[in-house]
């Protein structure tokens, strides 16, 4: 005798809720959790985030960053000056047009950024090694899903 698989009732709305909180949640605890890596970097969380969509996201300009990090472009001037004098970045011409600039990071802002990145990884590395194998891999599937919700955002 064949046995049929249970019919599993789709999510109702209220449980979508109930997951978005929790997903929520645990997304700003542990990107405040990693966030305490950064302080080795010597600079502060809103260049930090800045020059992390630079390196990660590619050269642009101070519009686009001020748009990405949803600030006003006058705020992201002040951020990009730093970062520019910190040697992080630089600005270079857009074609012929002098005026036109996009920001750079620079070898030194791309080495900040992947020394952050490795603290941070190592850090959930670590924290990974406590639990069992298949948490592990859920915990891998999970994120593949995270992705895809980024995606639909």
């Amino acid at each position: 005798m064949l046995r049929r698989k249970p019919k599993i009732a789709p999510p109702r709305e209220g449980t979508r809720r109930v997951v978005a909180d929790r997903l929520h949640s645990a997304a700003i605890r542990l990107l405040r959790r990693l966030r305490a890596q950064d302080r080795a970097a010597g600079i502060g969380p809103a260049q930090l985030s800045a020059l992390s969509v630079l390196v990660f996201g590619g050269p642009c300009s101070l519009k686009q960053l001020a748009e990405a990090e949803q600030v006003r472009p006058p705020t992201m001037s002040r951020i990009a000056a730093g970062l520019r004098r910190a040697g992080l970045v630089r600005a270079e011409a857009v074609g012929a047009d002098r005026r036109k600039l996009r920001l750079v990071p620079t070898a030194k802002g791309i080495q900040v950024m992947q020394q952050g990145r490795r603290r941070r990884v190592q850090q959930l590395a670590r924290a990974l090694r406590t639990f069992p194998e298949n948490k592990v891999r859920r915990l891998g599937h999970a994120a593949e899903t995270i992705f895809e919700l980024v995606r639909r955002l």
